[in-house]
């Protein structure tokens, strides 16, 4: 849990919990007497800092996906790569995948470092306005593993937040990593008050993947963090050659389609499956630059200029739903 100190005994029922202070497992703990006194169940106070850091952003976007290896990063990438084509706009990409940064890969960004100014951490720049920041630009190598516990986790995205110099955003897409743990967890509490414009799902199109997709959107509900839609990826390949389409992996239970209408959730569009996609995000290259005229280019561009009416639904709490305006526009 992302509220148990790093030198907290074993079972700590954790410093939010009724029980802080008070249970079995409390007993010789450091932090007893702390959390007896129910001062940790106060807010935290980079809450309000971040506040202010993000009031400079205007549309702040989650990518989200109970499954891995579905595309999302590379989702996020290219999302960003879109948004920034208008030169019009500033854009920036968070990544808190914090044990498997794979952004800096995908940007064309692998190598750089991170550096400190007077106002913060400085991201690093793909272009004049588009920004990045990953635990990746810290690292020694690629190749290091990040071992690290939730608080620690917890520790580097309130960083990430707080003290990087985001400046003046038109957009920042936080692409996370997969399931619903400390990150997510952490990213929504620090973000809470900041206004999240929502979070788009990636999925493809089999039930092994929208299983862990439907535990994705209740983890949303339960934390009463918009949604904004589905994005169906490697939804169908189509051969370069013949232009036959094909079903690489079968929607055998109607895929996000099906799924999306059960649950009254905006379908965004589909992705087909292009092999271009893998190499230029091998190669650190924008695909939509790479391949401009493929049937994945133009399934990515229309995603990113969709818009749509906003339906009330149980998705989000009656508070919630007053606090979001009906449309939401990514362009």
């Amino acid at each position: 849990m992302a509220d148990v100190p790093t030198d907290a005994p074993q079972h700590c029922p954790g410093t939010e919990s009724e029980q802080a202070g008070k249970s079995s497992a409390c007993q010789g703990c450091p932090n007893q007497s702390l959390c007896a006194s129910g001062l940790p169940k106060q807010p935290d106070p980079a809450i309000e800092e971040i506040k202010q850091k993000m009031s400079t952003v205007k549309h702040k976007i989650l990518v989200l996906s109970g499954k891995g290896g579905v595309g999302k990063s590379t989702f996020s990438a290219h999302l960003a790569h879109g948004l920034a084509s208008d030169e019009s706009k500033e854009v920036a990409v968070l990544d808190i995948d914090i044990c498997g940064p794979s952004i800096p890969r995908i940007m064309g960004l692998e190598g750089e470092q991170v550096h400190q100014s007077g106002s913060g951490w400085s991201p690093v720049y793909v272009e004049d306005n588009l920004s990045v920041m990953s635990i990746g630009f810290l690292l020694g190598s690629p190749d290091d593993a990040v071992i690290w516990r939730g608080p620690k986790k917890n520790g580097m995205i309130k960083q990430f937040l707080r003290d990087v110099d985001w400046g003046g955003l038109d957009y920042l897409i936080v692409d996370t990593p997969p399931g619903t743990s400390d990150e997510h967890l952490s990213i929504v509490q620090y973000l809470s008050a900041a206004q999240i414009d929502g979070a788009v799902i990636i999925t493809t199109p089999q039930e092994v993947s929208l299983q862990d997709v439907r535990k994705e959107i209740t983890f949303c509900r339960k934390v009463n963090l918009p949604i904004i839609g589905v994005v169906e990826n490697m939804s169908i390949f189509i051969c370069p050659k013949c232009k036959k389409s094909s079903e690489i992996f079968p929607p055998t239970t109607g895929g996000a389609e099906k799924m999306c209408e059960e649950l009254n959730i905006p379908l965004l569009g589909k992705v087909p499956l292009d092999p271009q996609i893998g190499k230029s995000c091998d190669e650190g290259k924008s695909f939509l630059t790479e391949c401009p005229d493929s049937p994945a280019t133009v399934a990515y561009r229309n995603i990113i200029q969709s818009k749509y009416k906003r339906k009330k639904s149980n998705l989000l709490c009656k508070e919630h739903q007053n606090q979001i305006t009906s449309k939401y526009v990514f362009m």
